[in-house]
């Protein structure tokens, strides 16, 4: 057998087994949420004493793995140099906490539009059972939240993750200052307009946050954020669509 091939198939075999124990570390930690009721109940409990903790905490964890997850699909690794995160985890976990704030604003404003200029909704819709009114309230809550809310925090986003790169992927390097006019100029926004906002609100956070605004309300934040993890890994399996279409043409 030839030295490269050997090198192959150990260097294969390595980042299987990172994966293995990756999967492994996942359901140890998920374990105790499944198998305990005691936990389930403290994580209720926290849910609805401390909305906005928990909210840091969920964005925080969650949406920071969607872009682990993401970045092993895309490069082959869970992490690398400069990646950055701590930075990552901190931006996630604010953000966590703006879109439970925006929940509730829109949660509350969407449906009195929806009630005094389109159609008069019945009392309390949102925590009645599953029904065409709810649907449509859904709906009206995830159009206006992501018309209006969306593109700032994509756009917010975008800047987190230049300045991240810009300054080494270090929690030090994060807390400078963030040259926004600059940073601004750099974006790509024929991609931001063509693909972010122009494909993915439409076709998947809409959607997506109308199935969240028919959850109890206590369960909402903990999709939301599993949705990161999901886009995440969405955007790297397309990343990596590109690239090998690219080399193939």
């Amino acid at each position: 057998m030839e030295p490269s091939h050997q090198w192959t198939q150990t260097k294969e075999l390595q980042v299987k087994r990172k994966d293995v124990a990756f999967i492994v570390v996942l359901l140890v930690l998920c374990c105790p949420f499944v198998l305990s009721e005691s936990t389930r109940l403290f994580f209720k409990t926290a849910t609805t004493q401390y909305p906005l903790i928990m909210s840091f905490v969920k964005f925080a964890i969650l949406a920071t793995l969607g872009e682990v997850i993401g970045l092993r699909i895309s490069q082959g690794v869970y992490h690398k140099c400069g990646f950055g995160v701590l930075p990552r985890a901190l931006f996630w976990g604010c953000t966590g906490v703006l879109i439970k704030i925006a929940f509730t604003i829109f949660a509350a404003g969407a449906p009195v539009v929806v009630d005094q200029y389109l159609h008069k909704l019945p009392a309390g819709v949102l925590r009645g059972d599953l029904s065409a009114a709810k649907v449509a309230t859904s709906f009206a809550i995830s159009v206006t939240m992501n018309l209006m809310f969306a593109p700032l925090f994509m756009t917010l986003h975008k800047i987190s993750d230049i300045h991240i790169e810009e300054t080494g992927g270090t929690l030090n390097g994060y807390f400078t200052r963030i040259d926004f006019a600059r940073i601004l100029k750099q974006i790509d926004w024929s991609v931001m307009w063509g693909f972010v906002f122009k494909k993915t609100l439409p076709l998947f956070w809409i959607p997506a946050h109308t199935i969240t605004f028919l959850l109890p309300t206590n369960l909402q934040i903990l999709f939301a954020a599993l949705l990161g993890v999901a886009l995440g890994i969405l955007l790297a399996f397309a990343g990596t669509s590109k690239s090998l279409q690219t080399a193939d043409a």
